[in-house]
């Protein structure tokens, strides 16, 4: 089993990213677990952030680094949140927090207007100097709600709609986001660069 640190505390990206690393042999483990201290994401980019979270976690645990970020990103709001979207509202926000605030911005928007998508970036490092991170990204498309639908997933997922699908993100089963959602493609192509290094 090759151990790695994943630089988050979210257990919903855990849960994602531990059922595809796992068939790969990985032993996923969360920063948490060595009490790594959270670094402050100071990167303007997803690309930026990943990188950041991810050489704090392996110069922390000595152990190969796996970090995302991963935001939402809607036309309307030119592009906001983006980068900012787990804090959108406030720096320690809740997820109910940023999606009343999201919904209250866009209360005025036809809804075809309301085009918006997911794009998440996933940065490996082998150790904490790695100069050549393995970067992938995936980005997904839909639009926003204005009435949460679904129990599942975590943060815009209720609000997120997908036309193809007729449902939100937060109505798919976990297999089904996935295997379709930006976390899901970046983490596929990571899998598949994985493999090559075996």
């Amino acid at each position: 089993m090759h151990k790695l640190v994943l630089a988050t505390g979210n257990q919903g990206k855990l849960r994602e990213i531990k059922a595809l690393l796992e068939p790969l042999d990985y032993e996923v483990h969360t920063q948490a677990e060595f009490n790594v201290p959270d670094v402050a994401e100071t990167g303007t980019t997803f690309v930026e952030n990943a990188i950041i979270k991810a050489r704090n976690a392996a110069a922390h645990t000595g152990l190969p680094a796996l970090a995302d970020d991963s935001g939402i990103e809607v036309d309307a709001l030119d592009g906001a949140p983006g980068v900012y979207s787990a804090r959108f509202s406030g720096p320690d926000a809740s997820d109910a927090q940023n999606n009343a605030l999201l919904v209250e911005k866009l209360a005025a928007v036809a809804e075809a207007e309301r085009g918006a998508r997911y794009r998440a970036v996933i940065v490996y490092l082998a150790h904490a100097a790695d100069p050549s991170p393995i970067i992938c990204e995936g980005s997904w498309e839909g639009r926003i709600v204005l009435e949460p639908r679904g129990e599942g997933g975590f943060g815009y997922d209720p609000y997120f709609y997908l036309p193809d699908h007729g449902c939100t993100s937060a109505e798919l089963s976990a297999e089904q986001k996935n295997a379709i959602s930006h976390r899901g493609q970046a983490l596929q192509l990571l899998v598949a660069k994985l493999r090559q290094l075996d």
